[in-house]
């Protein structure tokens, strides 16, 4: 524990939550959505009140800040970045987060939606904070833990370290992004102005894991083009491609190659829009591996699925389109093994299990690591994310606290080694 300290942590959540920051993934701006930028200038407000001089939010909502080194060593500049978007997945509109005190284990009835249940059974982590204080929201919006926890803890830290000068340690950097939820997080982010060599995301789960792997991810774009008739007329005509991309759709199989069928380290393809009318239909698709070559080989296997069914159609045809999206960052951490076994000794030095496992998803750590900036991703207790189910234990996001101060200085003592500049 820190001694003579009184966490900000839970007070900062509690407000930033409540500022509707949701991305928006049909957006052609950026950030998607401009309310993003409330939390971005309000964050860069309240770096800059507890001494962070060059605090500040850019044009796009990207929050920047240092605190400068007051080591007399070499030592490679740290990052700890999170996300202030939340999920465009569920409602994040006036969301009401709910503290609650000494959990004694009892299923928790959200107040605001009554068939909302927040239950033991379902959720058996909540076991590990009887006795300790949780968050929830009301039960009609998502909470916002991801990644609002992530900020109120890098916020946190970042408060602790002014307020002790006398800890030693080298650069600090400080990011807030847009748009992570959108895959966007980083497009517009300038690497060389942030300076640093290392990064850490604080998007992560429950106690003690430590993420230095990702999906590999690309998308799919399938546009099939049908023929347009008169209704009235249209018989041995109409060739309608909404019916051929729900045949499409019908035919993805049943038991495997979904992410409701897969778990651990298989991978799938996902369906998450369909668009058009009766001529052109558009289907797109998320395709996911932990292994990258894997994903040329999904792709191959739906693209056999729309082959075989647009041939069965005259006159018609269509485009399968694959964008790269981002790259599983192990492939990157491996070749600099001190940022894991850094945190690693945090993680031993405030008393808990390092647990590593891979992330069934992406973050920004997973561009910034293709980008020249190698970033594993550190709890901070979020569960349930993305959903009005979504809840986070006040203890975990104190322990992430701890956590990233020991990481600088361990940094300190032993971070002189191997910048990527």
């Amino acid at each position: 524990m820190i001694e003579n300290y009184k966490f900000s942590v839970t007070e900062r959540f509690l407000r930033y939550v409540q500022i509707d920051t949701q991305s928006d993934p049909q957006s052609d701006f950026f950030p998607s959505t401009e309310k993003q930028k409330v939390l971005s200038n309000l964050l860069a407000d309240e770096l800059k009140a507890i001494g962070i001089i060059d605090a500040h939010a850019d044009e796009y909502g990207y929050v920047y800040a240092t605190i400068p080194s007051n080591s007399n060593k070499k030592i490679s500049t740290i990052c700890f970045c999170s996300h202030v978007d939340t999920a465009p997945d569920c409602s994040g509109t006036n969301v009401k987060p709910l503290l609650h005190k000494d959990y004694k284990g009892q299923d928790l009835i959200l107040t605001d939606d009554v068939s909302q249940v927040l239950s033991v059974k379902n959720y058996p982590y909540l076991k590990e904070h009887i006795g300790s204080s949780i968050i929830t929201a009301s039960g009609n919006t998502l909470l916002g833990a991801d990644d609002k926890s992530g900020v109120a803890i890098i916020m946190d830290m970042a408060n602790y370290m002014m307020q002790h000068p006398a800890i030693k340690h080298g650069t600090i950097k400080i990011l807030f992004t847009p748009d992570e939820e959108v895959g966007k997080g980083t497009v517009k982010l300038d690497v060389k102005k942030l300076g640093a060599d290392f990064a850490y995301t604080l998007d992560g789960g429950e106690l003690g894991t430590l993420e230095d792997e990702t999906f590999s991810a690309d998308g799919v774009v399938i546009t099939i083009h049908g023929v347009s008739a008169h209704p009235g007329y249209a018989k041995n005509k109409l060739v309608n491609a909404l019916k051929i991309a729900g045949e499409v759709l019908a035919s993805l199989p049943k038991n495997e190659f979904s992410p409701e069928t897969t778990s651990h380290r298989e991978g799938f393809i996902h369906p998450v829009r369909m668009d058009g009318i009766a001529e052109k239909a558009t289907l797109e698709f998320i395709v996911r591996d932990f292994i990258t070559v894997n994903l040329a080989k999904h792709e191959s296997r739906l693209k056999n699925i729309v082959t075989d069914i647009v041939s069965k159609y005259p006159n018609t045809h269509f485009e399968f389109e694959v964008q790269e999206q981002y790259r599983n960052m192990k492939e990157i951490l491996d070749q600099f093994p001190n940022v894991i076994a850094f945190a690693k000794e945090a993680y031993n030095r405030v008393g808990i299990s390092f647990v590593n496992e891979p992330i069934r998803g992406g973050t920004d750590g997973s561009r910034l690591s293709f980008m020249g900036l190698p970033c594993p991703n550190i709890f901070t207790g979020m569960q349930a994310i993305h959903s009005k189910l979504e809840w986070i234990g006040v203890k975990d996001m104190e322990k992430s606290v701890e956590v990233l101060i020991e990481l600088i200085k361990v940094w300190e003592e032993k971070g002189n080694s191997n910048s990527t500049n």
